[in-house]
């Protein structure tokens, strides 16, 4: 899974990476270390606006929600099931990018994971990146403020993935850069996986 991400790259970095102007830039900070269990206001390139970098809050509100209790629970999306849950199949018509520049996973040292070793995957150089994640755009009734959340998308672990996430072996889906444009588009994705580096913490 992906609950802890780090997003250090300055909004100018994030400008030019993707090649997109930065909506919010003065409300916008990096930061080591982001834990979505705190539903932050996080970079994401939307597919309503492929040129615009903005910032939505993390865990995806569906439109339907009564109130965004929702969120704690939809930090991630599987890739393999998005389509059959109902907090997700409205929203996989509206692909986003979430940007970053790592991740953070814990190794379980014992079976029951009382002792763990916290490790940043990276790609080299520790590049910004994008996951590749869902959003929507919800309605709070109470009030009629328009609240941007997302999801990040998970699918299951790869190599190096399986020997440190080796409690529930998933991973978040990282887009390779010539997939990015493809997966805003809403098209099938290729193959093309992207080589992380593990970095104990």
């Amino acid at each position: 899974m992906c609950y802890h991400t780090k997003q250090a790259k300055t909004a100018r970095e994030l400008e030019q990476r993707f090649a997109a102007t930065f909506a919010q830039a003065d409300d916008y900070a990096p930061h080591d270390q982001v834990s979505g269990f705190a539903h932050p206001l996080t970079p994401v390139i939307a597919s309503k606006a492929p040129q615009r970098i903005s910032l939505m809050s993390w865990g995806l509100i569906p439109q339907w929600a009564k109130d965004n209790s929702i969120r704690q629970y939809t930090l991630n999306a599987r890739l393999e099931t998005m389509r059959e849950k109902p907090s997700f199949r409205d929203s996989v018509q509206r692909p986003c990018l979430v940007l970053a520049d790592g991740f953070y996973e814990w190794q379980w040292l014992d079976p029951k994971g009382k002792h763990k070793q916290k490790y940043l995957l990276t790609l080299p150089g520790e590049v910004a990146f994008a996951f590749a994640g869902l959003w929507s755009d919800w309605v709070d009734q109470s009030t009629g403020e328009v609240q941007s959340t997302y999801t990040i998308l998970t699918t299951g672990a790869d190599t190096l993935m399986a020997q440190i996430h080796n409690s529930k072996k998933r991973m978040p889906l990282i887009l390779a850069p010539e997939n990015e444009a493809v997966w805003l588009a809403g098209q099938p994705l290729g193959l093309n996986e992207v080589a992380l580096l593990a970095h104990q913490v």
